[in-house]
């Protein structure tokens, strides 16, 4: 997600989108041509017609009940490459989410009827990570219940079918960010980190690995935000922050009162394959602007998984380093806000967006 987000709510925004040739409002809308009786997609690269001649109509059947027949050079009654790729990376998610045994590249590929290097490129583009990334993130599900119901973590590997303790070592440490072992005990042994600050928005509460930044909450106090933390990540060993994470804690609070900042810190943020595919997408939205949950389940090639994606923004652990607070509802309400709507409020105030 580049620039501003697409508005193809009124003329003026479905106009520039034809203007620009834009194939992202491709399905959102068609435009039809008085001269010529023929409506068109966005994108349509035939010679671009005179505004005055312009009218938009929001599906395919209404322009044609208005006496209009589809353009045969971009046929707007079919569907666009786009549209195609978007079907094709959803039907390969969905695999990567119910097979036992990944399959290969090659495979993925020819069942999208495209060729290796295009489709990880689109797959990348669409879901916002690898396919063996999102292979991995899709089994973790799955990994978490066969460890905590087997009797012993060989028993686990075996059950889900790794060849090796090795790999299911390897696959379960993607997983959790931790052993099979620790979090069989409920991630005993995990060490977090965690350190408070005073921000124009409240007191900041940080939560820190060994890679990164995995929780920021905004709470009134910091021992409200010490009891979420501990909500999160209720048998890991959770000490003070000293030295270099107080540098770190600066940064963050930095962050919160420049957004810009953000950018930069390293995050450890970890949830299903769906949730950070929706947490990519938030993290792509410009300062400045904003979202609908819509709007993010069509960048993520999920465009009916709204409600999944509105639970997905609300699990965000990491309070405005993954700007949940850019996400409104479609006519522009607020809606909520886990730390509070009057926050959401000034955090975008802050960034120009309302």
């Amino acid at each position: 997600m580049t620039g501003q987000m697409l508005k193809t709510d009124t003329d003026q925004g479905r106009w520039e989108a034809v203007v620009e040739r834009n194939a992202e409002a491709d399905g959102e809308f068609v435009f039809a041509v008085k001269t010529t009786g023929v409506y068109c997609r966005p994108s349509c690269p035939s010679r671009r017609a005179k505004r005055e001649n312009v009218s938009f109509f929001d599906a395919n059947r209404a322009a044609e009940a208005a006496g209009y027949r589809p353009c045969k050079r971009c046929r707007p009654n079919e569907a666009s490459v786009a549209q195609r790729n978007a079907l094709a990376i959803e039907a390969a998610c969905r695999r990567l989410e119910t097979v036992e045994i990944e399959p290969s590249l090659d495979d993925l590929a020819n069942e999208a009827g495209l060729s290796r290097y295009h489709f990880h490129r689109v797959f990348k583009e669409i879901v916002g990570m690898t396919p063996k990334q999102y292979a991995r993130g899709a089994r973790a599900p799955r990994l978490r219940e066969t460890v905590i119901a087997a009797q012993s973590v060989t028993d686990a590997a075996f059950e889900s079918g790794h060849e090796s303790m090795r790999h299911f070592y390897d696959n379960a440490v993607v997983a959790f960010g931790m052993s099979p072992k620790a979090f069989r005990a409920g991630a005993k042994g995990e060490v977090i980190v965690h350190a408070s600050a005073r921000t124009s928005l409240g007191i900041a509460t940080a939560a820190f690995t060994g890679n990164g930044v995995c929780a920021v909450r905004i709470t009134d106090s910091a021992k409200e935000g010490e009891l979420e933390l501990r909500e999160l990540f209720p048998a890991a060993l959770m000490i003070p922050g000293k030295g270099d994470f107080e540098q770190l804690l600066i940064h963050v609070v930095a962050a919160i009162e420049e957004p810009a900042r953000a950018a930069g810190l390293p995050l450890d943020i970890r949830g299903t394959a769906f949730q950070q595919r929706v947490w990519t997408a938030l993290r792509g939205i410009p300062i400045g602007t904003t979202s609908t949950y819509s709007e993010i389940a069509a960048v993520i090639g999920a465009p009916t998984a709204q409600r999944a994606v509105a639970r997905a923004v609300g699990a965000n652990p990491v309070a405005v380093l993954v700007p949940c607070h850019r996400v409104l509802r479609v006519d522009g309400g607020l809606a909520g806000y886990r730390w509070g709507v009057e926050r959401k409020q000034a955090l975008l105030e802050r960034e120009g967006a309302r």
